[in-house]
Formats: structure tokens, sequence, C-alpha cells
């Protein structure tokens, strides 16, 4: 029996040992394999997790028996991996990584032939086609080669896209992530001084986990920066899709909405009324802002896979979500954390403003993200619906765009379901604190009345 969890609305996720292993993955293997249809070639990659190189072989095994291909470039970013399938002009990517999760996990993002990932309907498609035991059978297996020049190749790609305008001093915590074999380096090219924090490839995650967005885990970061008198601090979770950044007087800036802000205000000073996505879950100042810019704000849910396709649709010069992903069009597969950060650093390069006083020009609310409430994936679902009809019952003015949103006129409540872990989230903002704590006492007990 596959177990129902690990198939979630943008990847495929669990816990190696428990709801991953050979025989699971090899399945899936085959899954996609028989999805794609035979001859065509999957680029694979994978992070530095220890249960990487196994699954890695369980997969291809899998995938190749159905007829396809398969091209392995190693140990990689997840945004190379995007990068890797349109330049070496393969028909689909799988990156064998569980982000921002803890060691013990691991998963699956897949994507197109465009660098573009798979998600959803595909998602449940590779389960029905396990479930039902009906894969493609092949008379011959497909052949497996290696590349080893794909980070060459994105760092020549990227480097043609940054400017620099003067020299900045950048500590870089990889957090013993993938990002450590390229983001340094990037930066290092563009004349930039770099001080590496963290920068030893481990998937044990030595020194702090894989989650830069988990509370407290930065501090050496901050320290550093600090007693360096550096520019910018940059840390990055387990795969590299996901930046946290910290200024020049050593705070976190973990909240995406100020950096979306950053970035909207200096693409709209060269394009005016174009389009800008973020996300349901950002601050209510990021959609007067990029008005107040001469852009067009764009509300989607939560989700690479939301955002990308509302950007296509629009036609947006810009993404990005509260939890600190950015989406840019230039780059194939669109979501890059280092291509964000080398962005950041390129804002910064070209004026005489520190970060710190950008951040602080920048207006805020009062605001919380991904206050965490644990609840078994067979149950969240169900659990956000009751919470919806209850709100609906209760009279409040709601969105239903991405779990359940309740607005007030000088604040807002959203609870969500996570993507990628057994929990609820809920987030919340207000204008003043007073009416901050008031929000943060109606989200706990909303939820709590639906959850016992």
């Amino acid at each position: 029996m596959i177990p129902e969890n690990i198939f979630r609305a943008n990847d495929i996720r669990g816990i190696f040992g428990k709801d991953l292993n050979q025989e699971i993955v090899e399945l899936m293997g085959k899954a996609f394999g028989t999805f794609l249809s035979e001859n065509k070639t999957v680029v694979i990659g994978r992070d530095g997790r220890s249960s990487g190189k196994i699954l890695r072989d369980a997969l291809v095994t899998g995938l190749v028996s159905t007829g396809c291909n398969a091209i392995d470039i190693g140990i990689v970013t997840t945004s190379t991996l995007y990068f890797s399938v349109p330049t070496l002009k393969a028909d689909a990517g799988i990156m064998i990584t569980a982000s921002h999760n803890p060691k013990e996990w691991n998963g699956f993002k897949l994507c197109d032939n465009n660098g573009l990932i798979y998600h959803g309907n595909t998602i449940q498609k590779l389960k029905e086609i396990i479930e039902k035991n009906e894969f493609r059978k092949s008379q011959t297996s497909g052949e497996i080669k290696n590349y080893e020049k794909i980070f060459e190749d994105y760092s020549n790609y990227v480097l043609q896209k940054i400017a620099t305008n003067r020299k900045l001093k950048i500590v870089v915590d990889a957090g013993n992530g993938t990002a450590t074999l390229v983001a340094p380096s990037l930066f290092e090219k563009l004349g930039y001084e770099v001080i590496k924090i963290n920068e030893e490839l481990s998937g044990e995650f030595p020194g702090r986990g894989p989650d830069p967005t988990k509370e407290n885990v930065l501090g050496e970061l901050k320290e550093t920066v600090k007693r360096e008198r550096a520019d910018l601090g940059v840390a990055y979770d387990g795969d590299g899709d996901r930046v946290v950044f910290v200024d020049d007087l050593g705070r976190e800036i973990n909240s995406g909405s100020i950096i979306i802000m950053i970035f909207a205000k200096d693409i709209l000073q060269k394009e005016k009324n174009r389009k800008i996505v973020f996300d349901c879950c950002s601050s209510l100042v990021v959609e007067d802002f990029i008005r107040a810019n001469g852009g067009i704000p764009v509300v989607e849910r939560v989700g690479h896979s939301f955002i990308i396709q509302r950007m296509q649709k629009e036609n947006a010069v810009f993404a990005g979500e509260y939890s600190n992903h950015f989406y840019f069009p230039e780059i194939p597969g669109f979501d890059d954390a280092i291509f964000g950060s080398l962005r950041l650093a390129e804002i910064l390069s070209k004026g005489n403003e520190k970060f710190s006083q950008i951040v602080d020009s920048v207006p805020k609310y009062f605001y919380k993200a991904d206050w965490v409430f644990e609840c078994p994936d067979e149950r969240k679902f169900g659990i956000i619906e009751k919470l919806k009809e209850k709100m609906k019952l209760d009279g409040y003015n709601i969105s239903e765009l991405d779990g359940v949103k309740v607005f007030f006129d000088d604040g807002w409540v959203i609870w969500r379901a996570s993507n990628t872990r057994p929990m609820i989230l809920a987030f919340l903002e207000a204008k003043t604190e007073e009416r901050f704590n008031e929000l943060q006492k109606f989200a706990e007990k909303e939820l709590l009345s639906v959850m016992n």
C-alpha cells in the first residue's frame, strides 16, 4: 500500500523509511515513465540528504524500465534542476528533495520540458497508475547518462542577467544545503567579498537545519553580519529554492512581503503598469505599495504552481510569496532563490542606501505568519472546511481562495492546510498592536473550536 499522505499539492513528500522506501520509489519511477510515454528523457537531480542516492537509484530503475532515458546531474539546487530541463532539451525533470523539511524527510518535485512543475491532477494521476498497476512495459530499458557541467551552464546564464555597481560584503549561510555549491561562487564572480558559514554540504544539516525561516536558527548569520560589518546576509534552505535575508544591523528579514515590495519598487521604476503577483498570505501593505509605485497587484493562492500559472496568465514581471519564494520570468522554472539573492545584491549595489534603511522605508503593519497547529494530514482539509462553514454562518466577510480568510476593517485572519506537512497554519495582520492581540485570540479560539 502506498501512503496517501505522500501525494501533496505540489510534490510527493514523506519520511524516508516510513512513507518512502526503495520499493515505493521504484513504482513512482515506473509511474512517471508511464505518464510520459516511451523514449522520453528525464533529468534527475537531488539535494544533499543522506537518503538521496538510495532514492535516486530506485527512481531511475523504475523510470528506465518503461523505456525512458535518464540524465543524472547529481547534487544540485532545485532551481538548477528546473533550469537543466530546457537547457539539456529533455522532456521532464525530477528533483529528489524535501526542500525545507527536516533531514529525515525526502521527496520529489516533478517538472515539464520548460522546467515548470507538475502538480495537482498530475500528482494524482501518478498515484492512480501505481494503485491500478498500469505500468508501461518496454521491450528495452532506457539509457542512463551523467552530465556534470550544469552548474557551469547555470552560472554563465545567470551572470549575463545581473549587474554590479559597487562592491558589497556578503555573508552566505548555505545551511549545509546545496546552495553552497553555487551561490558563494556567483557572488564572488560578481566581485563581492563573500564570507561563508555552514558551507559544508551535509545531509545531516549540522549547522542550523534546512529551514531558514524557523525561529532562532539564524543566530550565527546575524552575529557574523554585525561582526564583519557586512552589507547583507543570505540564508538558504536545504535545496536552495527559499531564501531569508539579514540586514546590515543583523536583523532577520523573514517577511517575504518586505522583499516583494523592494523588488516591486525596483522593477516598476523601469516598467510601469505591469502586473506583480503575490499570495493571499502576504501583507495588506503589498497591494497598496504596488499601486503607489505604478504597478498592478494580482492576488493568488499560496503555492509554486498557482503562482506560476497566474504569472503566465497575467504576463507578470515578478511574483513573490510571504514564505520567501521569489519568481522571475527570465529564469526557467521562475522560482529561484539564488537568482533572487543576486538581484537583491544588485539593487543594493545600485545605490548608497544601506539595506536596513531600505527595509525601514517600507510600510509595515503588525503581522504573524506560519502559526503552527499540528494536525494529521487526513483531518486538516476537513477541519478547514468546517471552519469555512462556521465563518459563513457567523456572518463574516470571507475569501475561499486558499483555506479561509476573514476580513475586518482593520486587519484579517487566514487559516490554511499546509501543502507539505501535517499541520494547519494561521496568519493574521492588524493595523494596531491592540487589534493584533485581539485577532490572535480570535484565530486560536475559532480554530480550536472546530479541531476539538
